[in-house]
């Protein structure tokens, strides 16, 4: 855990031994956090695991049972109202109203945070040129995209411009198209300077949206590096080989064994390809293609592979994304039944 920062000059977000009991069920068990202003992290794990639960709490929607956070250099607990008046929170469901228009739903959001009249109109003017729905303001969000929703939804969220912005599964249900336009508009937001603290199940919105990745399960933080330091953890760069014929797969594995980084070869027979990890990944390819034209080896496929985050999540948890995202835990539905406070 990072020394004090009260004022947050340098953390966005400290958390310290957060804990958060239903009955005898822990849902949080001791969880740090600690992101660099400007940043984003995102919050990886499967349901059940805490994410939603830390969220709720540094949004002040949850009091924790034990720990301490702070959020933008105040307290979760002793100063929620200076929190609230600095952070953003986009939840899985839509918060805007289908039936008013665009900008009259931001407009109605600026009356809601104090904003004048006139201040409430030249804000929601701003930010739907910032989220590209200027052409789209006058109409209801009914007839809008999936994507262009999950927009308004977050310039809902920036009306007063927050310091941080928490994002709880901000693209759940969305499609390819819609997913690129919310994540887009998540950069630009950081490109000004917020700080956004990121759950989501989807391996790959985490991979390229997040500076460091927590990952959480059981309400503890099991690990946090940034997504290449992650991959790196699990193995490191490899080489892959598939071969035309499969008598070819012998002299393959004694190739590569020349190149690979302290483990053998793995020769998986069925799919007619060999793999090894390797440290220095460009002089090995390059030597193996060269051992493997000299021998005249037919090969259909080479090429470098990094490890997924999905082989993170299953090497840390021991179950894979698809299988931890369809869990419901009984601490879930706990915490969708809790009364907010």
């Amino acid at each position: 855990m990072p020394p004090p920062d009260p004022t947050g000059d340098r953390y966005s977000v400290l958390a310290e031994g957060l804990t958060k009991s239903w009955g005898d069920k822990p849902a949080l068990d001791g969880l740090d956090l600690a992101v660099p202003r400007g940043t984003v992290l995102g919050l990886l794990g499967p349901n059940g695991a805490g994410k939603t639960t830390c969220v709720r709490i540094l949004t002040t929607l949850l009091r924790p049972t034990g720990g301490r956070a702070v959020v933008a250099g105040h307290d979760v607990i002793t100063a929620p109202r200076e929190v609230r008046r600095r952070i953003g929170l986009t939840g899985q469901e839509s918060a805007v109203d289908e039936i008013l228009s665009a900008r009259r739903n931001l407009e109605m959001f600026g009356r809601l945070f104090h904003l004048d009249a006139r201040r409430a109109r030249r804000r929601a003017g701003e930010l739907l040129e910032r989220f590209d729905l200027t052409e789209a303001a006058d109409r209801a969000p009914a007839t809008f995209s999936g994507g262009m929703r999950r927009r308004l939804d977050l310039a809902a969220s920036m009306i007063l411009a927050p310091e941080v912005l928490f994002l709880d599964e901000p693209t759940t249900g969305l499609d390819p198209r819609g997913r690129m336009e919310v994540w887009e508009a998540v950069r630009e937001l950081v490109r000004g300077g917020t700080t956004v603290v990121l759950t989501t199940h989807y391996l790959d919105e985490a991979d390229r949206l997040s500076d460091r990745i927590a990952l959480v399960d059981n309400g503890r933080k099991v690990v946090e590096d940034t997504p290449t330091g992650l991959k790196r953890a699990v193995g490191g760069d490899r080489i892959e080989v598939v071969v035309r014929e499969p008598v070819d797969l012998p002299t393959v594995a004694a190739v590569l064994a020349r190149v690979a980084a302290d483990t053998e070869p793995v020769v998986e027979e069925d799919e007619s390809r060999v793999h090894a990890a390797v440290r220095d990944r460009i002089t090995a390819l390059a030597e193996v293609t060269r051992a493997l034209h000299e021998r005249g080896t037919l090969v259909e496929d080479i090429g470098l592979r990094r490890p997924t985050l999905d082989e993170v999540f299953l090497r840390l948890t021991g179950r894979p994304p698809e299988a931890a995202a369809g869990d419901r835990t009984a601490g879930d539905r706990t915490l969708d039944e809790e009364v907010t406070r």
